[in-house]
């Protein structure tokens, strides 16, 4: 794609960027061309403004690594061994690497990220699609994806974790903020949230399952230890612990809910080391009882 000062003017750019085209490229230029002179000038975030306003290639890019101050490339960019950048690693379309991600702020895709390592950003993690690593994901500050998301180890976010998909961990899933997910999550250790986690199908996890805020699951919730939220817990299904399942002050444990009445003892059971006292809806089962 060849880009030019009228097309570029259409866009509104910035006026220190618009004269930078002009000075540095004479108002043309190839579009991967004009990105990698941006980042290569320090203005990485110009270089993502154009990839906003022109949107993905299907170009490849094959490296064996990548050691830099930043990546942007309108297509798919795929390395061999692994990406290590102090701000920004973007691509219009997937990143994939045998190795590990890790950036400095940012990392970014309009489709897929698929890392063979570990997965780290010092700001965001943002996928068009899914997100998977063959160890863990952490991020300084938000996760959001149009897919699913998985790892091997820990999934771990500063702030609000976002996903449409499922989430799955191997071991624990754990944000400082909240956690939304369009499908279920299943993790081998912990989920846990500061603020509230809500699914909209169901939540399992191998540890337990605590938040600082509601707990809502569409299906139902099952943890290997304990239930735990500061607000109410909330299922579709039933909702099963091995330790103790507890809401907070004020507030009730209301399991069934997409259920009807008469199919409760099969599919919206109350399971726990003891009651609830908070139990508003629900079929309890003792510990142990035959389903």
């Amino acid at each position: 794609m060849q880009l030019t000062k009228k097309f570029v003017k259409a866009k509104n750019p910035c006026a220190g960027g618009y004269k930078w085209f002009l000075r540095d490229h004479n108002g043309q230029g190839d579009y991967q061309a004009v990105l990698d002179a941006l980042v290569a000038d320090g203005r990485v975030s110009d270089a993502c403004w154009l990839l906003d306003q022109f949107g993905p290639t299907d170009a490849v890019l094959k490296l064996d690594a990548v050691d830099a101050n930043a990546i942007v490339f309108a297509g798919t960019l795929e390395v061999r061994m692994g990406i290590n950048v102090d701000t920004v690693v973007r691509a219009g379309r997937s990143i994939v690497t045998g190795g590990g991600i890790r950036a400095g702020e940012t990392i970014m895709a309009g489709e897929n990220i698929a890392a063979g390592a570990n997965i780290a950003s010092g700001g965001n993690l943002r996928a068009g699609g899914d997100v998977s690593a063959d160890w863990g994901i952490e991020t300084a500050t938000r996760l959001d994806c149009a897919g699913n998301v998985r790892a091997k180890w820990d999934i771990c976010a500063g702030q609000d974790l976002a996903v449409t998909g499922h989430l799955h961990a191997g071991q624990d899933v754990q944000t400082q903020g909240a956690i939304k997910c369009g499908q279920g999550i299943k993790a081998g250790g912990d989920v846990r949230a500061e603020k509230e986690i809500d699914a909209a199908c169901g939540i399992q996890a191998g540890g337990s399952i605590v938040c600082g805020d509601h707990l809502a699951s569409g299906w139902g919730l099952i943890a290997g230890e304990d239930i735990r939220a500061e607000g109410a817990i909330r299922a579709g299904e039933g909702v099963q612990a091995a330790g103790l399942i507890e809401a907070g002050a004020g507030h009730g444990i209301y399991a069934g809910l997409s259920v009807r009445l008469d199919a409760w003892p099969a599919c919206a059971r109350v399971v726990a080391q003891a009651r609830p006292e908070q139990l508003v809806s629900g079929y309890w089962t003792e510990p142990g009882s035959p389903d």
